[in-house]
Parts: structure tokens; C-alpha cells; sequence
């Protein structure tokens, strides 16, 4: 376990980002939306990350996503800005507009479609980590950036003084304890199936999108692990695993998130913006058999589920397009 004082807590949620339907933020239920997984155990939001639609997003909205979580939040929850952008000087440019709205944290993806060098992506997030005071997660999914952050490369990163910690979606564990062992960095799980095994091996806590819908199981797992209490923390861990399925196996996390909140009636609107669209017939048959797996998970009552596929159909054009503005 890292000795570093964690600034970004432990139940973090990767916030999915709230639409009308017509494909513009839903202001409104953003507020309520933040509010809910707070009260709910959160003591982290990643607002515009990879969930929140990052790519789709303009950076108007981006900023205005900080300082709403800012408000929001009153205190009772880290605000970290997730996404960045592929290229270096927007990215810089970003993060530093991050940090006047109010930010308290960043956190850096792996430059995608480029394909640098490990040169490169060290570069990138020392530059990016050098323009800003605020603490730096970097976020290694290899899975969508197309180049994983290889150990040398995180043990050389981890030398910068505001690179404090790693989101792991990578689900290498044995690298994962090499670095812990090597570095004095925070991981996080990125991987909602492996929240629990994880922490096990010292990570200090996940960055989640089941914990959009459901954010208590996971704070009585993280202070189950904190208090050295296995069973209770597998208990939470086996409560959470169909809705962990239902959410992350079947379409990209953040439509099946927005399905599954709409017909919670947490959300006014399942939409989100293209290329992603909602789940197909058989997508969505798939997510409601998971849901039926579903028993006593704590702050969740599925017996109100009314899941509505025509309104998930589809996706949406906004009126203003995204991050290149």
C-alpha cells in the first residue's frame, strides 16, 4: 500500500454524462444525477472521462461539467476531470481551464490513435503534469488507446512530483504489484469486474461506472477492505457481479449505465451521442436478463425497473460538435 496521502478518495465514479433527447446536457439532471452517488457513498467524480462521453463533448462543456460537480459537491466529494485529448497543447490547454473552474485532480488518458513511442507518452504526461499544481492519475486502457503505459515508462513517470497515481485498466496484476512495490504511486481499478481483487494487492480504490448506479455496495466494500474485512468486502463484491455483467459485457459501458438508469428513473433520458448508440433488441434482452440476477443490492430497487428500449434507440446529433473547437 502506497504511503502517499490519497487526494482523490476511494469510491470514485466515472460519471456518465446525463442527455436530453435531443443530445444535449441535461444541466439539471447532471446536478441531480452528481447529488445521488454522493449521498449514495461517493467520495469521487470523474466528470468527462471515457463514461461522461469525453469525445463527444465540447470543451465548453467539459469546463462546465467541473465547475457543476464543484458546486454540486459543496465539499463532500473530489472533483477530477477526466478525457484530455490526443494532442499535447490541447490537452495542456485543457487541464490548466480545468484548474481555474475548480478541478481537484486530473486525470490523463493515453494519447490515443497517434500511437506514440513510450518516449512519447512520457513526454505527454510529463508536459501535461508539468502545467498544472493539481494531482495526476494516469489512465492506462490499452484496450482503447491502442498503446499500453509499460512498467519502465509508469516507474519513470512516477518520478514526477504531481504524477500520483494510475488507473489501471489493463488487469496485469503482477505488473500492478511490481509497480507498488517499486513506486510510491496510488492505483485505482479501472476494471469494475476486478474492484475487489485489486484492492487486494493494495490498490486504493476504483474509478467505476456500476458505481453510477449503485456507489453503496462499493463504499461497504472499500471500507471493508480498510477495516481488514474480507467477508464483508466479498459479500459487497458478489452482490455487485450480475450488475457488474449486466453494465460492462454486453455494450460499451456507458449505454448500458444510461439504459439501466433511465428505467430506474434516476435519469430523464437513456440517449447518447454518436457514434455510440443505444442497445439493439437482443443487446437490450441481454442487459435485462443480467438485471433479473440482481438480489438486495443496498441503495438499488430494481422492482421499479421499467427499462424503455425505444427511447435508448438510436443515438444522437448535438448541436455543436465536440472536442476539435
Amino acid at each position: 500500500m502506497s504511503n502517499v496521502v490519497n487526494p482523490f478518495g476511494q469510491v470514485l465514479v466515472a460519471l456518465v454524462t446525463p442527455f436530453t433527447a435531443d443530445g444535449e446536457v441535461d444541466w439539471p439532471g447532471v446536478e441531480k444525477h452528481i447529488d445521488d452517488v454522493i449521498t449514495a457513498g461517493a467520495d469521487g467524480i470523474v466528470v468527462t472521462g471515457t463514461t461522461g462521453e469525453t469525445s463527444t463533448l465540447t470543451d465548453p462543456e467539459k469546463l462546465r461539467l467541473v465547475e457543476v460537480g464543484k458546486s454540486v459537491s459543496s465539499g463532500r466529494a473530489k472533483i477530477i476531470t477526466g478525457g484530455g485529448s490526443n494532442e499535447t497543447a490541447h490537452a495542456i490547454d485543457l487541464y490548466k481551464k480545468s484548474e481555474k473552474a475548480g478541478a481537484d485532480g486530473v486525470m490523463i488518458v493515453t494519447p490515443y490513435y497517434n500511437k506514440p513511442t513510450q518516449a512519447g507518452i512520457l513526454t505527454h504526461f510529463r508536459m501535461i503534469a508539468d502545467a498544472t499544481d493539481l494531482p495526476v492519475i494516469l489512465y492506462d486502457i490499452p484496450g482503447r488507446t491502442g498503446v499500453p503505459i509499460k512498467y519502465e515508462t509508469i516507474l519513470r513517470a512516477a518520478k514526477h512530483p504531481n504524477i500520483l497515481a494510475v488507473k489501471d485498466a489493463k488487469g496485469d496484476f503482477s505488473e500492478v504489484s511490481r509497480v507498488l512495490n517499486q513506486t510510491d504511486l496510488l492505483y485505482f481499478s479501472g476494471d469494475d469486474a476486478n474492484a475487489l481483487p485489486h484492492m487486494a494487492i493494495g490498490a486504493a480504490g476504483l474509478i467505476g461506472v456500476t458505481a453510477n448506479i449503485a456507489p453503496t455496495p462499493y463504499r461497504q466494500m472499500v471500507d471493508a477492505v480498510n477495516a481488514g474485512d474480507l467477508a464483508t468486502a466479498t459479500a459487497a463484491h458478489m452482490q455487485l457481479e450480475p450488475l457488474v455483467r449486466a453494465v460492462m459485457t454486453h455494450v460499451p459501458g456507458t449505454v448500458a449505465a444510461k439504459y439501466i438508469l433511465h428505467g430506474l428513473g434516476r435519469i430523464s433520458s437513456p440517449r447518447v451521442r454518436l457514434p455510440l448508440v443505444g442497445p439493439e433488441e437482443w443487446e437490450a434482452a441481454q442487459i435485462e436478463d443480467e438485471i433479473d440476477l440482481v438480489k438486495n443490492i443496498p441503495g438499488v430497487d430494481f422492482s421499479n425497473f421499467r427499462p424503455d428500449r425505444n427511447a435508448a434507440a438510436g443515438g444522437a446529433l448535438p448541436q455543436v460538435h465536440g472536442t476539435t473547437r
